[in-house]
């Protein structure tokens, strides 16, 4: 049946929950020596306690002396010496494990230094291999765990250290995923850099839902905005948008980041001129168990999202394409993604040993923790 305004469907409980995938699956980021097994070494080891280092500490300090002098200089230091091995920054979908690459299963398994996104799923990072140092640097509304200047730095660090460093992201890296960014810094310092293309989540959570995103008797183009402006954007909601584009019918205009201004975007397009009664969705954790899916014509969906209480990540499709939805069986969706988690046990279970370089990377990143020198 056609999804009603203001429907709410939730996926059934599964048997193997996130929260049981995060334990099963621990995130393996080193972790911290805590500050009394430091004070407590340096009592015992006059040599450490007056600041002597192993030579694996002591070269992994210099080269973030040199990255931070780079930066202050404004690139005007030389680099670190050697030649930079590449940085993948690998898309890894929008959450459903079974959306992967086989190219970025294949450097996840590989790779000596990880670092990871907030909305990487625990059955994704159950794929990556158990040589490898993670490290965690998500960012969430008012919350950044590691600002962006510092992950570039990092990257570029362990370039320069011979190591293999891949970037995981949410669905495609260059798709509001600020990989672009990332790839110019690390490209102007001499780094290769390559992009594996994932899964964007307008694309993942529409074929989840159905929904195509383009039909000939309904919509003959789509367009990908954000609803997340720059941190120094203070421009209301209502100027920083050509709504005469935004607004046009024969259109699917899918919303990433948009929650916490869907009531001034509807808004905005409704003063377009766009139809209240435009079909749209929002979909908070897309292609995961724990998907949420709200429908209602667009000068409703703001009011039935606030009903629902859904929570970031969510993506919003508008267009008369959501027409087209159809309530899924959750007992379905649900086994499918119980079955994609089953997977991704199977697999973890069969991934190699640790390699000599991913040791020496997780040594790097212990050792810059231990001085202080990563939060």
């Amino acid at each position: 049946s056609v999804a009603s305004p203001g429907t709410t469907y939730t996926h059934m409980p599964l048997s193997l929950s996130l929260a049981t995938l995060s334990l099963a699956f621990p995130l393996r980021a080193p972790p911290l020596p805590p500050r009394a097994r430091v004070v407590a070494s340096a009592a015992s080891d006059d040599l450490s306690a007056l600041g002597f280092r192993s030579a694996a500490e002591a070269a992994a300090e210099q080269r973030l002396r040199r990255s931070r002098a780079e930066e202050a200089a404004g690139g005007a230091c030389a680099g670190p010496s050697g030649p930079a091995s590449s940085v993948y920054l690998v898309g890894v979908g929008p959450g459903d494990v079974e959306l992967l690459t086989v190219k970025a299963l294949r450097l996840m398994r590989d790779a000596d230094l990880v670092l990871y996104d907030r909305l990487i799923s625990p059955e994704v990072l159950s794929m990556v291999g158990p040589q490898a140092a993670m490290l965690y640097v998500g960012k969430e509304a008012g919350l950044h765990t590691r600002p962006q200047e510092e992950i570039h730095r990092l990257l570029h660090l362990y370039a320069h250290a011979g190591k293999s460093v891949v970037r995981l992201k949410g669905g495609d890296p260059t798709v509001f995923g600020r990989g672009g960014e990332e790839l110019e810094y690390l490209e102007a310092r001499g780094v290769p850099v390559q992009i594996v293309p994932g899964i964007t989540a307008a694309s993942g959570i529409a074929a989840a839902l159905r929904v195509p995103l383009t039909h000939r008797d309904y919509a003959d183009s789509v367009r990908f905005v954000t609803g997340h402006a720059r941190s120094e954007n203070s421009a209301p909601v209502a100027e920083r948008y050509r709504w005469e584009v935004l607004s046009d019918p024969s259109q699917t205009l899918v919303v990433y980041m948009g929650l916490s201004t869907l009531p001034q975007f509807a808004d905005g397009l409704l003063q377009a001129g766009l139809d209240a009664s435009t079909p749209a969705v929002a979909v908070q954790d897309g292609t995961t168990a724990t998907q949420r899916v709200v429908a209602a014509p667009l000068g409703g969906l703001a009011t039935a999202v606030e009903e629902a209480s859904l929570a970031s990540p969510t993506l919003v499709i508008i267009g008369r394409v959501v027409s087209l939805l159809r309530e899924a069986s959750a007992g379905e969706l649900a086994a499918a993604a119980a079955a994609a988690a089953s997977a991704a046990v199977s697999e973890a279970d069969t991934l190699p040993e640790p390699t000599a370089a991913a040791e020496e990377a997780r040594a790097l990143l212990d050792s810059l923790k231990a001085g202080g020198r990563l939060r």
